[in-house]
């Protein structure tokens, strides 16, 4: 499998990229920044410079040659303000969908956040209310096409250890997960093209991960 990701030096994409190169698939990281390519070599991932804000559909569409999977994990980042929010959280989801599309590519993973679906509080940072809003936008555009979208909302992200133990569905309650078990669970998506459609939550839980992805594939 071919699976090119776009955010490829974020934590999620290389641990994806070392799940991926693990088993033996190809991962290809598009990246902004061409200081991080040695990074993900280290991965075990092709690393491909592409600033998802400042290119065109073209061009990303010629990356995305021979790919089976495209997964959207990228995001502005700490420090960012509400405008990268929208160029990245946002518009580079969409750049990816649209060249996915005229690469031939149909199966999307886009990782999204939890709470996109609720209106933000009153006294939200606004920051943190332009990530939401770029983020619900992104799965509404995406999800709108013909291609064969997952959408995956982690909860809140950790740098602990992977458990291997999650709940996965539609709407799960508040918690957090590890970034490596989600990494695994995108892999496992992956894997299970029946999940095509879906829009998931993740929190970390009690069953195993297989067994949870199996389940709401089902």
């Amino acid at each position: 499998m071919r699976v090119v990701i776009a955010g490829g030096h974020g934590k999620i994409a290389k641990l994806l990229e070392r799940e991926l190169a693990g088993r033996g698939d190809t991962a290809v990281g598009l990246i902004r920044n061409p200081d991080h390519a040695a990074a993900l070599r280290a991965a075990g991932a092709e690393p491909v410079v592409c600033d998802l804000e400042h290119t065109d559909v073209d061009t990303v569409a010629g990356h995305l040659t021979g790919a089976d999977a495209v997964v959207f994990a990228a995001g502005a980042g700490p420090g960012s303000g509400a405008a990268r929010k929208d160029t990245v959280d946002r518009a580079a989801a969409v750049l990816l969908a649209d060249a996915a599309q005229r690469a031939g590519v149909r199966r999307y993973l886009l990782v999204s956040s939890m709470g996109v679906d609720r209106p933000p509080r009153a006294g939200t940072d606004e920051v943190w209310a332009a990530y939401l809003r770029a983020k619900k936008a992104a799965e509404d555009d995406v999800t709108a096409r013909d291609l064969d979208v997952t959408v995956l909302r982690p909860g809140r992200l950790t740098d602990d250890t992977a458990v291997g133990r999650i709940t996965l569905a539609r709407h799960v309650d508040p918690g957090a997960v590890t970034r490596a078990d989600v990494a695994r669970v995108l892999l496992a998506l992956l894997d299970a093209p029946d999940t095509a459609g879906l829009t998931l939550e993740l929190v970390g839980g009690e069953t195993p991960l297989a067994e949870a992805v199996r389940g709401a594939a089902g």
